[in-house]
C-alpha cells in the first residue's frame, strides 16, 4: 500500500487534476490511498467568505459565488457532459449547506471556532468528491471516504489534537477493509469524538496523510508538490539552491519547522515511529528524483544539509540585575506566554541570569509585552527587573545537519560569513545535539544572508560578485568586455562569478537584478532611467546583495564623495579615481578605516601605474616590515608619451593632441600637463608608505605658462599651446644639447615630495623609457642601493581596465 497526498497548487485547476490521475494511473502498488487538499486559493477564499459574514458584509456572497464557479467549471472540464449530473448534484448540494451555514453567520454577526472549521472543510470536501468522480469516469477503480469518519480529535477547534487510537482502529476498519484500489480521501479536516467538524490546522493534509500511512504500515508516504523535493534552500530567494536526495526524519523536521514550505512538521512524527519513509514528488516534473526521507541518512553527503529561516519574527529580551540567582524567574517569564498561547521559537539565556531573549511571532510582540510587564509589575516598580524590551521586524536563519556535531568550525564558519557581509547577529541559539544553528537577524538581511551562507557551504567555493559600475566610457567600456571575456575563465579556473547589476553614465542608469548582459549593455543602457548618484547608491543599497562592489570609473569629484557612504554599508569600492586618495589626510584614513571597520575593501591600485601592481607592491614591502626611503618615479603615461613623441619635427599642440584623441590624458589634458596628475599618484604613494602629507605639501615646479594653465576650456587650451610653440622647442633644444631626454619626474625623500620637468641623461633608469610607460624605484631599508623597480604600461584604458579588473579579483580572493 501507498498513500500520496497531493497539495493545493496539484489540484488547483482540471489541467493540474489530469496530472494526478496520470500520477496515480502508474502507481505500482496494491492499493493506493490519495489524499488531497482544497483547490488552490479556495481555503483563503472560504476564510474570507467567514469574515465578511460575521461582519455583517455582503460581499461574502461574491466570494461564494467564486467558489461556486471554481468547482462547478472544474467538474464540467473534467466529466463529460452526459455524465456531469451526479457530481454537479452533490456539488450543488454542498455549496448550499455551506451558503446556510455562512447566512447564518451574517445574521448573527459572529463566527465561533466550530462554526469556521465547518465553513472551511468545505475546501477538501468539494475537492475530493471531484476528484474521486474523475477518477472514476476515467475507469480507475477508485471510490471516495470522508476522512471525518475516521480521523478523531478533541474539540479543539483550528487545530485540534488527534486521538491516535481510535484514529488508527477505524482506519483498519473503514480503509482497512475497502477493496477499491484507489481510495480518494480529503486531507485537513476531521471530526471530534461527538461528531463535530474539525481541522487539523494549516497544512494538514499532510498530517491526515501521515496518521493513514501510520495506521495502516503503508510502504511509503508520497507528498507531491509543486517543487521537485525539499530543497538547500528556498529556491525563490537563492537561484542556486538544489533538490537535496536523501534526508533524515529529524533534519527534515528542522528544516520544515524553520520554513521549509513543501512538508507539514507535525506530518513527519506518525510515520516516525513506524519508520515509514517520505518521498517528496513534483506533479509537475514526476520523473524528478525528488526527496527520500527516512530515519537513517546512509550515504555520504554534505554536513550542513540545508539553510532555512522563519520570517516576521521579534525578540523579546527580560534583563535586570534582579534575575541573578532569583529561582523561578525563567518559569514565570515562559508560563505568562503560555498562559496566552503565545509559542516560543527560539530561546537563550545568558549564562550570567542577567538575561532571557526569546523569539516570537511578530503578531505577538505587542501583547507578549504588555503581559510579561505585568506579570513583573512589582520587581519592575523596584527597579530589580527592567521593562521587558521588544525588537521587530526579524527573522530566524538555520544551519541544519545531523551530522554537524562531529565538525568543528561550523558555527565559526557560519558566523564570519555573514560578519562578512554586513549582516548583524542579535541572537543565537544552538542544541546540545547541534543538529541546528540559528542566529536572528533583520528580516532585510534574509536574502544576503541566505545566498552568502549557501555559496559558503553548498556552491563548491564558487563566490559570486555582485558590481555595480558607474562611469562606461573608454575606460568603463573595456573593462566590462574583458568581464564578458573573462568570466567563463574565472568561474571555471578561479571559482568566481561576476555579475554586473549596475551600469550608470552621466546620463543613464539600468539595474538587472539576475545580471545585465554584456553583450548588449550598451543598448540597454540607452534605454535605462535618467541617471542620478543619489539613487544608484539607494538602489544598491536597497538589493542588500552579498559581495557587493562600487566600480568608479569616473574622474568626478562627486562621486569620490560618496565612497564613505559604501563602505559604511559594507560595500567594496573599486577605483581608477585619484581624487579620494589624494583629497585632505583626514578623509583619505577615514575611508580607510572604515574598509576596515565595515568588512568592505576599498582598493584603488589602477591609481598609480594604471594596471601595474604598484600600490600592492607597496602594501607588501610595508606589510613586511620594511620601509621606504625613496621614491623616484615616471608617473604619467600620457606627459611620458607627450615627450617622448615631442622634438624638433613635431608640435607640442599635435602631441598633446594625439595622447588625448588615443586615451593616455584626462577628459582635461591640462590636469595631465600641469603636474596635479602626477601630484596626486605621488601623494598616493607617500601616504601608502605610511606618512602624512597633504596636496599642499608637494612642490610643483611647471614647465606651462601661466597663460595655458589659466584657461578654462579645452579650446582655449590647446589655443595657448601653439601661441607658445617657441617656448616647447626651446625646452626641447636644451635637453638635446646635452643629449638628455625631458621626462616629468616625481619623487619622495625624507618626509618631502616634488615633481617637475627634469632633463634625463644616458645611462639613467629613467632614459629609455618608451612610450606611455611608467616607471617606480623604490629605495627601501631592503633595497637602499638598487633599487625595486616596478616597469610597464602606464596609461590607457585597456591596461586601466585591467588594474580594476584585477583589484576585483582580489576582492574574490579575500
Amino acid at each position: 500500500m501507498k498513500v500520496l497526498k497531493f497539495g493545493g497548487t496539484s489540484v488547483a485547476n482540471a489541467q493540474n487534476i489530469t496530472l494526478v490521475k496520470n500520477i496515480v494511473s502508474d502507481v505500482d502498488a496494491d492499493q493506493t490511498i490519495v489524499v488531497v487538499s482544497a483547490f488552490g486559493g479556495i481555503t483563503d477564499l472560504l476564510l474570507q467568505t467567514a469574515d465578511f459574514a460575521a461582519s455583517q458584509d455582503l460581499r461574502y456572497k461574491t466570494v461564494l459565488k467564486e467558489i461556486e464557479d471554481r468547482h462547478i467549471d472544474t467538474i464540467k472540464k473534467l466529466i463529460p457532459i452526459n455524465k456531469q449530473s451526479k457530481a454537479l448534484s452533490k456539488i450543488k448540494s454542498d455549496l448550499n449547506t455551506l451558503e446556510t451555514l455562512l447566512e447564518g453567520a451574517y445574521l448573527i454577526g459572529e463566527i465561533t471556532p466550530r462554526l469556521s472549521d465547518k465553513i472551511v472543510s468545505y475546501g477538501e470536501l468539494l475537492s475530493s468528491y471531484s476528484i474521486a468522480e474523475f477518477f472514476a469516469e476515467q475507469q480507475l477503480d477508485a471510490v471516495y471516504r470522508d476522512s471525518r469518519d475516521f480521523i478523531k480529535t478533541n474539540d479543539l477547534n483550528g487545530k485540534a489534537v488527534v486521538d491516535t487510537n481510535a484514529t488508527n482502529k477505524l482506519c483498519k476498519e473503514i480503509l482497512g477493509e475497502t477493496k477499491s484500489k484507489v481510495i480518494v480521501v480529503p486531507g485537513f479536516i476531521a471530526s471530534s469524538i461527538n461528531g463535530n467538524s474539525t481541522t487539523l490546522g494549516r497544512g494538514g493534509s499532510d498530517f491526515t496523510a501521515a496518521l493513514i500511512a501510520a495506521a495502516l504500515d503503508a510502504e511509503v508516504l508520497e507528498i507531491w508538490t509543486d517543487v521537485s523535493g525539499m530543497y538547500t534552500a528556498n529556491p525563490k530567494i537563492v537561484k542556486q539552491a538544489h533538490a537535496i536526495p536523501h534526508i533524515s526524519y529529524e533534519e527534515a523536521m528542522e528544516l520544515s519547522h524553520f520554513g521549509a514550505k513543501v512538508l507539514y512538521p507535525p506530518t513527519i512524527q506518525p510515520v516516525l515511529t513506524k519508520g515509514i519513509s517520505i518521498h517528496i514528488k513534483n506533479t509537475f516534473d514526476p520523473e524528478s528524483a525528488g526527496t527520500l526521507i527516512t530515519k537513517n541518512r546512509t550515504e555520504k553527503g554534505k554536513t550542513v544539509r540545508g539553510i532555512t529561516h522563519v520570517e516576521n519574527i521579534a525578540l523579546l529580551s527580560l534583563e535586570g540585575p534582579g534575575m541573578v540567582g532569583i529561582p523561578g524567574i525563567s518559569k514565570r517569564f515562559f508560563e505568562v506566554l503560555s498562559l496566552h498561547d503565545i509559542s516560543v521559537v527560539l530561546i537563550t539565556q545568558a549564562s550570567s541570569e542577567h538575561s532571557i531573549c526569546v523569539g516570537i511571532s511578530d503578531s505577538d510582540i505587542e501583547k507578549a509585552v504588555e503581559i510579561v510587564n505585568q506579570a513583573f509589575e512589582y520587581e519592575i516598580e523596584r527597579e530589580k527587573i527592567w521593562p521587558v524590551i521588544a525588537e521587530r521586524n526579524l527573522a530566524i536563519i538555520a544551519l541544519v545537519g545531523d551530522n554537524m556535531k562531529s565538525h568543528q568550525g561550523l558555527s565559526g564558519k557560519m558566523f564570519s560569513t555573514l560578519g562578512r557581509n554586513n549582516v548583524n547577529i542579535r541572537a543565537i541559539a544552538q542544541g546540545a545535539s547541534e543538529r541546528n544553528i540559528s542566529a536572528v537577524i533583520k528580516k532585510e538581511d534574509v536574502k544576503k544572508a541566505l545566498n552568502a551562507l549557501h555559496e559558503e557551504f553548498f556552491e563548491e567555493n564558487v563566490k559570486q560578485l555582485n558590481l555595480f559600475v558607474m562611469g562606461v566610457g573608454n575606460v568603463g567600456s573595456k573593462f566590462l568586455n574583458q568581464i564578458q571575456q573573462q568570466r567563463k575563465y574565472l568561474k571555471e579556473n578561479l571559482k568566481l562569478n561576476i555579475r554586473v547589476i549596475g551600469i550608470s553614465n552621466s546620463r543613464n542608469m539600468v539595474f538587472d537584478e539576475d545580471g545585465i548582459s554584456l553583450k548588449n549593455w550598451e543598448d540597454v543602457l540607452k534605454d535605462g532611467e535618467k541617471a542620478d548618484k543619489a539613487l544608484f547608491f539607494n538602489k544598491i543599497n536597497q538589493l542588500n546583495y552579498r559581495n557587493s562592489i562600487f566600480v568608479d570609473n569616473t574622474a568626478s569629484d562627486d562621486v569620490a564623495s560618496t565612497y564613505a557612504s559604501y563602505l559604511k554599508n559594507s560595500i567594496s569600492v573599486v577605483t581608477c579615481n585619484k581624487i579620494a586618495c589624494s583629497s585632505n589626510y583626514t578623509n583619505y584614513i577615514d575611508l580607510k578605516n572604515l574598509a576596515r571597520e565595515y568588512n568592505a575593501p576599498f582598493l584603488f591600485e589602477t591609481n598609480v601605474g594604471a594596471g601595474l601592481p604598484i600600490i600592492d607592491t607597496l602594501k607588501h614591502l610595508i606589510a613586511s616590515g620594511d620601509k621606504v626611503l625613496k621614491i623616484q618615479a615616471v608617473l604619467s603615461g600620457s606627459l611620458n608619451f607627450v615627450f617622448n613623441n615631442f622634438n624638433d619635427k613635431t608640435t607640442f599642440h599635435d602631441v598633446v593632441k594625439q595622447a588625448q584623441e588615443e586615451g593616455y590624458t584626462e577628459p582635461d589634458p591640462k590636469i595631465d600637463l600641469s603636474g596635479i596628475d602626477v601630484m596626486r599618484k605621488i601623494l598616493i604613494l607617500a601616504r601608502e608608505s605610511g606618512n602624512r602629507l597633504d596636496i599642499e605639501d608637494i612642490g610643483n615646479t611647471p614647465f606651462l605658462p601661466e597663460e595655458s594653465l589659466a584657461t578654462t576650456t579645452n579650446e582655449d587650451f590647446f589655443s595657448s599651446l601653439k601661441k607658445y610653440e617657441a617656448s616647447f622647442q626651446e625646452m626641447y633644444k636644451a635637453a638635446a644639447d646635452t643629449d638628455s631626454k625631458l621626462k616629468y619626474v616625481a619623487q619622495f625623500e625624507d618626509g618631502k615630495a616634488s615633481v617637475g620637468l627634469q632633463h634625463i641623461p644616458k645611462g639613467h633608469d629613467f632614459y629609455n623609457l618608451e612610450g606611455s610607460d611608467n616607471i617606480v624605484l623604490f629605495y627601501t631599508e631592503r633595497y637602499p642601493n638598487q633599487p625595486m623597480i616596478i616597469k610597464g604600461a602606464g596609461a590607457g584604458a585597456d591596461v586601466t581596465a585591467s588594474g580594476i579588473f584585477a583589484d576585483i579579483i582580489r576582492i574574490g580572493n579575500f
